[in-house]
């Protein structure tokens, strides 16, 4: 079956997963860490892309962002991939990919969904048993949101500004999010989208000819297509 493009809709953020091949370790130490947020800095920068979220875990990496146009992610990762893999493999003296094939995205309904990806990112760390309190791991986002530093990695989006006036304001309220902690159905819709490349939340309306228009957000209905006479619904149907 041909792979569908990947979705876009100019405007609404992306979820990114990278994975190592096989399960490898990505990072095995603080360099590795520290190289990989510069790369991902210039990368970003390079292509347009602003980072909202992202957390460095031993074998992923997760990233919410926002994209200028249609090739600004794909550039980003691109570049990121290139640059990191090159340094990785010469630092550790090894050879061949890094990754687990190409990354996987999913286009965020902001309004619904984008705060959602914010705590789902961020509560990595605290769902593998790695600590604690997300803000203690420190190669996250989590501590420029929680107010612990400034990180210049970090653009955020407006719904995440709209949560409060004043910094403290915002910060108390993302807070109170983390600690609520991820509902077992929302991090089942976070993960099937994104690892599926479909939707999370409602696809808005789509003009002619723009980048999503020749690309579902949704899944084909499972079985075969109802006839019309079957779908057409009774006279008199059952209350």
């Amino acid at each position: 079956m041909a792979r569908l493009p990947r979705l876009f809709v100019p405007g609404m953020p992306q979820l990114l997963l990278q994975r190592g091949n096989d399960r490898m370790r990505l990072f095995a130490d603080e360099a590795d860490h520290e190289r990989y947020l510069s790369d991902l800095r210039e990368a970003a920068r390079e292509s347009a892309v602003n980072i909202h979220a992202y957390v460095l875990m031993p074998d992923h990496v997760h990233l919410l962002v926002t994209a200028a146009d249609e090739t600004g992610a794909g550039a980003m990762m691109q570049r990121l991939g290139r640059r990191y893999v090159r340094y990785f493999n010469d630092r550790h003296q090894r050879s061949g990919t890094l990754w687990e094939g190409r990354y996987r995205s999913t286009v965020v309904e902001p309004e619904a969904w984008l705060l959602a990806c914010y705590r789902y990112v961020e509560l990595n760390p605290v769902r593998a048993g790695l600590v604690s309190d997300p803000v203690h791991y420190g190669w996250s986002s989590c501590g420029h949101h929680l107010g612990v530093g400034q990180d210049p990695l970090i653009a955020d989006h407006p719904l995440y500004w709209a949560a409060g006036n004043t910094p403290f304001e915002r910060q108390a309220a993302y807070r109170r999010l983390l600690d609520a902690g991820s509902p077992p159905a929302e991090l089942d819709a976070i993960r099937y989208a994104a690892h599926r490349g479909w939707m999370l939340g409602e696809l808005p309306a789509i003009r002619p000819g723009s980048p999503a228009a020749n690309r579902r957000g949704r899944p084909l209905p499972k079985g075969r297509p109802r006839r019309l006479e079957e779908a057409a619904p009774a006279d008199n149907p059952e209350p």
